[in-house]
């Protein structure tokens, strides 16, 4: 057990090594960004003084390990823009992205696991073949088009909801939430829904697929030869193992979730992260730029190292293949 724990932390050592390798230098070698900050007027002096305060002036290997000296102390550099260590502004974004992705998850199971029952108890009736071109549908459509039709029924037509922005904050143990706050929520539904499209999808049509498999079981046939009321064999033995692979694709999938809501954050002018990163890819900022990809990474590998261990401790099956 002890092995196979060490030898994924090893494997997840040497990838954040390699995509750090990958995130510096495919960031570093395009554009200019010293021409952003540098007037009509600026001399080569004036340049030359520019490109040795944002640290440019040494070759791009020594840039390098003196940013790995650095992140293994914690600094990813600071904001060529905002002059503020790229980590802050990452983590005083980040909560609102959160936020959302949260919001997001819940909808995409309140909303997709009970259509995906209802698909599989029902696998024939309209209401059925609907659900499931609704995933179909929600898989196939771009996110950007979802949210510019949202904006443009319930905000522009309607007037419901409000299109840009978080709302009204309120302070819960020092991290400011929207979904709390009337009008918060009322700014959270429509990039929270856009958001949730994909991963619905997906609980749909897992569900569905558990469903149809499941129900077929021969303890399900014994449960109700035995007399048990078939409310309590769906909502107990049926969903009990059908939530197994949701609730693993839903891990795995929240972290994505995470790292590519930049287009719904944009589209809805969110203050999370996301939204932030097109901001600072319009201006090259590179410290944020590589701060927010690394943050990303370290995330998705922290993500899989713990579902690596989790799974070698339920089930050791996993623990020996992965020995082997």
């Amino acid at each position: 057990m002890l092995e196979f724990i060490i030898k994924r932390i090893l494997q997840a050592l040497l990838v954040l090594i390699v995509m750090t390798m990958l995130v510096f230098f495919g960031v570093n070698v395009v554009g200019n960004p010293v021409y952003i900050f540098a007037s009509s007027e600026c001399t080569q002096a004036c340049i030359n003084e520019i490109i040795a305060n944002l640290g440019l002036d040494k070759p791009i290997w020594e840039q390098y390990w003196l940013f790995l000296t650095n992140l293994l102390q914690g600094d990813l550099g600071r904001s060529f823009t905002h002059g503020v260590p790229a980590m802050s502004l990452i983590w005083e974004r980040f909560p609102a992205t959160l936020e959302l992705a949260v919001v997001a998850l819940v909808m995409a199971v309140v909303l997709g696991l009970p259509m995906g029952m209802y698909a599989g108890l029902k696998p024939d009736s309209w209401i059925s073949k609907t659900i499931m071109g609704f995933s179909m549908v929600s898989f196939s459509v771009p996110v950007f088009w979802i949210g510019l039709i949202l904006i443009l029924v319930f905000s522009v037509r309607l007037g419901w909801l409000p299109s840009i922005g978080r709302g009204d904050l309120t302070d819960v143990f020092g991290i400011e939430v929207s979904f709390l706050t009337l009008d918060g929520l009322r700014h959270l539904l429509m990039p929270a829904f856009t958001l949730s499209l994909v991963m619905m999808a997906m609980v749909i049509r897992l569900t569905r697929a558990g469903m149809r498999e499941v129900l077929h079981a021969d303890y399900i046939r014994f449960a109700r030869a035995n007399g048990i009321r078939e409310r309590r064999i769906i909502g107990v033995h049926v969903l009990k193992n059908i939530l197994i692979p949701i609730v693993t694709v839903l891990g795995m999938e929240f972290g994505g979730v995470i790292a590519f809501a930049v287009v719904t954050e944009t589209i809805f002018s969110w203050p999370g992260v996301g939204k932030m990163l097109i901001d600072a890819i319009a201006v090259l900022d590179r410290p944020l730029i590589v701060a927010y990809l690394i943050f990303v990474v370290v995330m998705f590998v922290g993500l899989n190292l713990l579902v690596d261990i989790v799974y070698s401790i339920l089930d050791p099956r996993v623990r020996v293949g992965g020995d082997a």
